[in-house]
C-alpha cells in the first residue's frame, strides 16, 4: 500500500464546476484522476492541464450512473499504482418539474448519482485518505437548505449530501481527513440544460462564476471547513431560511420553479 502514488479523484470533470475544479488543483500541484462519461470532453480537459504546465491528468470515461462504478475506479487505480488522497464527487445532474410529472426512471437515476455513489465513492476509499491524511470534497448545492417543489428530488439529494458530509465532517476528524461540502448557487454551467431549463438559469444575483466556485471549495477544503456557501447573497439565504416558516418557503420554492422557461425540446 505504502507504494501507492497520491492523487486527486475528481468526478463529472467534463465541463461546468468539475473541470474548474481541476483547473485548480492540478495549478497546486495535484497529481488527477478525472472521470466523467465524455471520453473527449475529458481528453481535451486533460491536454489544456499537461499545457498549462501541470502533469497530464489520466482520464476514466466510465457512467457514475451504472452499479459498481466505484469498484470499477478502484481497480483501474490500483492497476495504474493509483489511490486517492482527495475525493472531489462533483458529478450529479437535477430535473425540473412536478414530481408525478417526471419520467420515474429517470429521478432514480438522479438519487443513483447524487447519493448513491457519491456516498460509495466517499466511503470506498477512507483508509488511502486517512493514509495520506487528505480530504473529501463534496459538491452539494444551496438547493440542500430548502424544500425543493418543483424539483423535488433534486433537492432531496443535496439535502443527503449536507447532512452526510458534515457527520463525516465531525466523525473522520480524529483521522486526520477533511470533509466539506461546497454549496454553489446557480452556476451557468451544463447543468441547466439538462434539468430542462433554458439558458438563463444563473442569470440571478445568486450566481457566481464556475472558476470563482472552484477557488473557494478548494481553499475550504485545504483548511478543513466543513460548508463553503460562495457568495454573499447565498450565504444570506442559507443563514436566514432557518428563521423563515416552512410554508414560506415551500411557496416562495415553488413560485421560482414555476417561472422557469423550459429548454428547447424539453
Amino acid at each position: 500500500m505504502e507504494n501507492l502514488r497520491p492523487v486527486t479523484l475528481i468526478t463529472g470533470a467534463s465541463a461546468g464546476i468539475g473541470a474548474a475544479l481541476a483547473h485548480v488543483f492540478a495549478r497546486n500541484g495535484h497529481r488527477l484522476v478525472l472521470v466523467a462519461r465524455r471520453a473527449a470532453k475529458l481528453d481535451a480537459l486533460a491536454a489544456e492541464i499537461a499545457g498549462a504546465g501541470g502533469q497530464r491528468p489520466l482520464v476514466l470515461p466510465l457512467d457514475l450512473e451504472r452499479p459498481g462504478a466505484a469498484r470499477n475506479i478502484a481497480n483501474v487505480l490500483g492497476a495504474q499504482g493509483m489511490e486517492p488522497q482527495f475525493i472531489v464527487n462533483n458529478a450529479g445532474f437535477g430535473l425540473v418539474g412536478q414530481a408525478a410529472a417526471l419520467k420515474s426512471d429517470e429521478q432514480i437515476a438522479m438519487i443513483d448519482l447524487n447519493v448513491r455513489t457519491l456516498t460509495e465513492l466517499s466511503l470506498g476509499f477512507i483508509d488511502s485518505l486517512a493514509r495520506h491524511r487528505g480530504g473529501l470534497l463534496n459538491v452539494a448545492s444551496v438547493a440542500g437548505f430548502l424544500p425543493g417543489p418543483g424539483m423535488a428530488v433534486y433537492y432531496a439529494t443535496k439535502a443527503y449530501v449536507i447532512s452526510f458530509s458534515e457527520a463525516l465532517h465531525r466523525e473522520w476528524q480524529p483521522l486526520g481527513v477533511r470533509v466539506t461540502a461546497l454549496c454553489p448557487g446557480p452556476v451557468s454551467t451544463e447543468f441547466a440544460a439538462r434539468a430542462g431549463v433554458d439558458g438563463d438559469y444563473a442569470s440571478s444575483i445568486f450566481s457566481v462564476a464556475a472558476e470563482r466556485v472552484a477557488e473557494q471549495g478548494y481553499r475550504g477544503l485545504m483548511q478543513g471547513r466543513r460548508l463553503v456557501v460562495p457568495g454573499f447573497a447565498n450565504k444570506l439565504v442559507t443563514s436566514l431560511v432557518r428563521f423563515v416558516p416552512r410554508n414560506m418557503l415551500l411557496a416562495a420554492v415553488a413560485l421560482r420553479q414555476s417561472r422557469r422557461r423550459p429548454a428547447p425540446g424539453s
